[in-house]
């Protein structure tokens, strides 16, 4: 497979573009949106000249990763990918409707794959008359950096599909993990809960939003509380993937927290709105509890 497109610039896909065009593949980055096409190039080149400042790249590295990626608005230029990696929004009659189309003007072989952090592979793959080529590729974020890769099988996915995702992901400098089609597959099966269950202790009185994400980085060694981290991953596609979870294992464990549903409905999405457990501002590091959490919220001393 020398040939990749890439369906959604957004902070998933332009980082796939990125380490595939760093690997030295062809991406064909494609967005119905020719600006957010501009800012992910701009978001590529600028992990770039973070990598170069490193020394962990030349700038010949840099000028061939960016002379690599091509963009386009139009579903048409995957028509000739060996691959195609779908990261469009986590919303399942989008993506649906995508796979149908690409197995419309696809070659025959091309394996077509998702990066969906929650909805089955099966019921993706039954979209298109291809299941055998249909598999998930989830990425974790940031991409450039994160290593894991969980390769998901649907019910039809073909063992030659598997093992050239498998040998590809291997390839990119990633470490995959073969993983099967259940709700939340294994990343977000056991993290989202944990996260939901962090929101409940919150939303309970049992503590603070600094102390939570504090007992579970010290406590656990997480580099990140689970708190921090859901603003991060974004409270909107945390609520989404407890929801899947939810109708998917029809058991109340699962039900998203009410503070979550709240936040969410509000329009505090976490680090991409500005706010959401945390405030975050512009230009500036420094973590901020959201005025709506400070009252119960005290910084516990790192001793």
């Amino acid at each position: 497979m020398k040939n990749i497109a890439v369906i959604g610039s957004g902070t998933m896909g332009n980082g796939i573009a990125h380490v595939f065009a760093q690997s030295g593949y062809q991406v064909n980055l494609i967005d119905i949106s020719q600006e957010q096409l501009d800012k992910a190039l701009g978001t590529i080149e600028r992990n770039l000249d973070r990598l170069l400042a490193k020394e962990r790249i030349t700038q010949e590295n840099k000028e061939t990763t960016l002379g690599k990626i091509t963009t386009h608005t139009d579903t048409e230029a995957a028509r000739d990918a060996d691959l195609v990696v779908e990261a469009a929004t986590e919303n399942e009659g989008i993506k649906l409707s995508i796979f149908k189309n690409l197995d419309a003007i696809c070659k025959p072989e091309t394996i077509l794959a998702s990066n969906t952090s929650s909805i089955p592979i099966t019921k993706i793959g039954a979209a298109t008359k291809r299941p055998e080529k249909v598999i998930g590729m989830h990425f974790m974020n940031p991409v450039p950096i994160m290593k894991l890769v969980e390769v998901i099988n649907g019910k039809e996915t073909s063992v030659d599909t598997t093992q050239k995702v498998m040998d590809l992901s291997k390839d990119l400098g990633k470490i995959p993990v073969e993983v099967n089609d259940f709700p939340g597959f294994v990343a977000n099966r056991i993290l989202m809960p944990m996260i939901n269950e962090a929101i409940l202790s919150l939303e309970e009185g049992v503590s603070g939003v600094e102390e939570i994400d504090t007992v579970m980085k010290i406590g656990m060694a997480h580099p990140m509380g689970p708190l921090q981290l859901a603003d991060f991953i974004g409270l909107d596609v945390c609520l989404s993937i407890m929801e899947v979870l939810h109708e998917g294992f029809n058991n109340s464990k699962y039900a998203p927290s009410q503070v979550l549903q709240d936040l969410v409905k509000e329009g505090d999405l976490g680090v991409k709105s500005g706010q959401g457990f945390y405030a975050y501002e512009k230009g500036s590091k420094e973590l901020k509890v959201a005025p709506q959490f400070s009252e119960n919220s005290h910084a516990i001393e790192n001793q």
